[in-house]
């Protein structure tokens, strides 16, 4: 998603993690973002307001004056669409949850909470300080709020600042309208791993980027995402899998637990499990390996979810596309073997509502996916 025509006002807070400041304001003007900081005394003591000015492109404000900044970016007709703190303090924390504004990040806060608009807040400080039970409780306050937190990554005994692809995606979704609010986006994605004996396995090429995107669009767009593989995502619940048979049984698990409103079969899930040798087939000689056929894991969530998405690898995906839509699939999309892999791909989008060709970075073509769901299946 572009940040086109949005503004994201940035606070800065006295935490060693400011000096990522510079990297994150870059990375949400690559999304096109417009970037305003807005930066504490404390934070000016560990990074210089000169920096920020010139990594967004404004100047900095350092402090509120006759121009009441905080009013003109925060207040009832202002020109900021998200406040995103980060990092944040502890201090600021407790401050903002108290209606304390004495800092120039908190009266932004306070009129920011006062007009309802997005708040995302990104702590960082030593974990012996996050854990504590009032900071803790104070996070509560503001959730109730509806202000947003970002979990730090807990290492080396500190809690740091979270990743900036991770932050971006929560400014993405608070910004995109979330057109896919309340709605259960359950995916699974990338290769499964079939063992041949305890050393070998039978694969595919597959690598997971096209689930991967389609797993950060969703979450992008407001959806509740589940992604079923064997790698991790930084958003969303992840539930590892490296088989058919361990994805079989995950997606059985959840859909008892809760049917989704949309089912995404991207992963390259095997055809065939071989008949497993114990230790290892030596080396050397001929050797001849059985392939077993394994159920289509799409036929779990065929019937039952609303929407349902195919992936149909190979030069024959044209011909069985009708059979996949006896069965009741909702759109297939007519892959090749040269996207396995790729960042970049070419697919062929097809559903009762006719063909679309979708070509570009799988980022795009993710894009181009929930689109077409979001217009003409929900």
């Amino acid at each position: 998603m572009s940040l086109y025509g949005k503004t994201i006002l940035i606070g800065v807070t006295g935490s060693i993690a400011a000096v990522e400041t510079v990297r994150l304001i870059h990375a949400l003007k690559r999304k096109r973002a417009e970037v305003q900081p807005v930066m504490s005394q404390a934070a000016c003591k560990i990074i210089h307001p000169d920096s920020l000015t010139y990594a967004s492109g404004r100047d900095t404000i350092v402090q509120i004056t006759g121009h009441v900044e905080h009013v003109k970016y925060c207040g009832d007709e202002g020109l900021a669409d998200l406040f995103l703190i980060a990092p944040c303090t502890a201090n600021t924390i407790s401050k903002i949850a108290c209606g304390i504004d004495d800092t120039t990040v908190t009266t932004f806060a306070t009129t920011a909470l006062g007009r309802k608009m997005p708040i995302i807040l990104v702590p960082a400080m030593h974990h012996a300080m996050f854990r504590h039970d009032i900071i803790i409780k104070n996070l509560e306050t503001l959730k109730k709020s509806e202000i947003i937190t970002i979990d730090p990554r807990i290492e080396e005994g500190k809690a740091k600042i979270a990743g900036i692809e991770e932050i971006v995606l929560w400014c993405e979704r608070l910004l995109s309208g979330r057109p896919l609010a309340g709605k259960r986006i359950l995916i699974t994605s990338g290769r499964c791993e079939e063992p041949v004996d305890d050393i070998r396995v039978l694969t595919t090429r597959s690598s997971g980027k096209m689930g991967r995107e389609l797993a950060y669009e969703a979450f992008r767009l407001g959806g509740d995402v589940t992604i079923i593989h064997r790698d991790e995502v930084i958003v969303g619940r992840n539930v590892h899998a490296t088989s058919a048979l361990s994805m079989k049984n995950a997606i059985c698990t959840l859909m008892e637990e809760q049917v989704p409103d949309i089912y995404i079969s991207a992963a390259a899930i095997s055809d065939f499990a071989p008949d497993y040798k114990p230790c290892k087939i030596p080396s050397g000689i001929p050797a001849i390996i059985h392939l077993n056929p394994l159920p289509k894991l799409l036929d779990l969530a065929v019937g039952t979810v609303p929407v349902t998405v195919a992936f149909k690898l190979g030069k024959s995906a044209h011909e069985e596309v009708e059979l996949l839509f006896r069965k009741g699939v909702s759109m297939v999309l007519a892959n090749k073997p040269e996207n396995l892999g790729s960042e970049n791909g070419q697919y062929t989008i097809i559903d009762s509502f006719g063909y679309e060709q979708a070509d570009g970075s799988k980022h795009e073509i993710a894009s181009m996916i929930f689109d077409r769901i979001i217009a003409k299946h929900l």
